[in-house]
């Protein structure tokens, strides 16, 4: 019985915290323009709980992130993004740092 609550408490926390993720995201889109320092913390933040609770970031919310200096990334601002012999290629202002994403193209329906 005590291992069937651990696991419900277990969902639990993992369920809050990917609404705590996305919640931070949301957070560091809404004030990137008015105040770019904390969105480094609130990425920070996020990543912490992913790793703290075991949950994954999404591919869109891992793109978002500079992957050598955790920066959240904005295209046109403080980053690049070029479509590259089938990758995107996103190139971080701040570290210089690139990443490098496989794109396929969609077949055309008839």
């Amino acid at each position: 019985m005590a291992q069937n609550r651990r696991k419900k408490n277990k969902d639990l926390s993992k369920k809050i915290a990917e609404e705590r993720i996305i919640l931070l995201f949301e957070l560091a889109e809404q004030n990137f323009k008015t105040h770019p320092e904390r969105t480094k913390r609130y990425v920070e933040l996020a990543r912490l709980i992913g790793m703290r609770y075991r949950v994954r970031l999404t591919r869109d919310q891992k793109r978002r992130v500079c992957k050598h200096c955790y920066d959240y990334l904005v295209p046109g601002n403080n980053c690049r993004i070029r479509l590259k012999d089938s990758m995107v290629q996103t190139t971080c202002f701040k570290c210089g740092k690139m990443s490098r994403y496989p794109y396929y193209e969609r077949p055309e329906k008839e």
